[in-house]
């Protein structure tokens, strides 16, 4: 497995730093927060990402995408998680779209991946519940028949972006016990459906996600995304992609945050000499330096194995979680003690990157539970 950047992938990388720097530089975000803005991200932005192709990578060329994978989509998002950038990916690109990608039907990619792939509509996965904590597989909604179609009740939370999303993929239970891997059925929900309540969450990172209820709504049978029944694996398959997104996103961040460290060490004196010469100072930061390297590779690792299809994936998957949970919230916590006093202020932006590192850590799973799956899965 090549874990170097192809000639076209650095092209891109840089492509999206330039852009990044130029459009959405960290008081963005911090703007975006002070003045607690509705959605928590630029939908004008998140269209100029679409017009460059950006938001598209995974998406059939069929439906106005360039049908590439996760690698390339990894390309984009570590740069992004550099400043932060709030726009939808996880939510929309690899959450939403990629669950219609996997299972939908021909009328619902036709119907919804070409307004994706345009930066015209959102997409959310609404899976977890109050008491599921990281198991998939504990889905306590229920979706009833009701004629030719069905009503869904219950509550999910953490919706990521729920609040902005035209339709909800929604993971329902149509036959079993809560816990059982058979009997999931995934639903495209539309926003303005009947019975469906969303209330916005605000998160200790910024980052858009909702409360979603669910009375009674109703839908047709043509709203089931994949098989009846047989959701569990394309809901696994989902999530497991959308993990390695999300760790690339943290190796943005983490790197940024480790930059920014570094240039404090260089520049701040103390007893007449930059205490980045410091022999402490040094090794703590050496070691920053191998974690996110490590990390690195296992990134690079757990995404081409998902392009590949390879059966190694979901182990490499859940290795790269742990990996990158336990070192996003090592860098980030250097990042700010080193810094000293002024890293405790809210006026100094390097708690941004402590405060997404504690969030990302615990999305998907955090890292004790990948670290059990990962022996799980090896027969441990």
């Amino acid at each position: 497995m090549q874990l170097v950047l192809s000639e076209d992938q650095e092209l891109l990388a840089k492509t999206v730093a330039d852009f990044a720097a130029e459009h959405s530089p960290l008081a963005r975000f911090r703007a975006l927060r002070d003045d607690a803005d509705p959605i928590g991200f630029s939908k004008a932005l998140w269209r100029e990402m679409a017009e460059l192709g950006w938001v598209g990578i995974p998406i059939p060329e069929a439906h106005g995408g360039a049908e590439l994978g996760l690698a390339e989509l990894c390309v984009v998002l570590e740069p992004l998680g550099r400043c932060l950038a709030p726009e939808p990916f996880l939510s929309t690109v690899l959450l939403g779209a990629a669950a219609l990608v996997r299972g939908g039907t021909e009328q619902q990619q036709a119907a919804w991946l070409p307004r994706v792939a345009a930066g015209e509509a959102f997409l959310a996965l609404a899976h977890q519940e109050p008491r599921s904590r990281y198991d998939l597989q504990r889905i306590e909604t229920r979706a009833e028949r009701d004629g030719d179609g069905w009503r869904i009740s219950g509550e999910k939370i953490q919706v990521l972006d729920g609040i902005v999303a035209d339709a909800l993929i929604v993971a329902a239970r149509t036959s079993g016990d809560a816990a059982d891997a058979a009997g999931i059925t995934l639903f495209l929900v539309p926003a303005d459906a009947g019975g469906l309540e969303v209330e916005r969450q605000h998160r200790v990172d910024e980052r858009g996600a909702a409360l979603v209820t669910l009375a009674g709504v109703a839908v047709d049978a043509a709203a089931i995304v994949g098989a009846e029944g047989q959701g569990a694996r394309l809901l696994q398959g989902v999530v497991d992609a959308a993990t390695v997104g999300l760790c690339a996103e943290m190796l943005g961040s983490m790197q940024e945050c480790f930059d920014r460290t570094l240039a404090y060490l260089k520049a701040r004196e103390q007893f007449g000499v930059p205490i980045g010469s410091f022999q402490a100072l040094k090794h703590r930061a050496a070691e920053i330096y191998i974690q996110i390297e490590l990390a690195r590779s296992c990134v690079m690792a757990a995404a081409r194995a998902v392009d590949a299809g390879d059966d190694e994936a979901p182990r490499l998957v859940s290795l790269t979680k742990a990996r990158c949970s336990d070192a996003a919230i090592l860098v980030t916590n250097e990042g700010v003690q080193m810094h000293g006093g002024i890293g405790m202020t809210d006026e100094h932006d390097i708690g941004f990157f402590l405060k997404r590192a504690r969030a990302a850590a615990q999305t998907f799973g955090d890292a004790d539970f990948h670290r059990a799956r990962w022996a799980g899965l090896g027969g441990y």
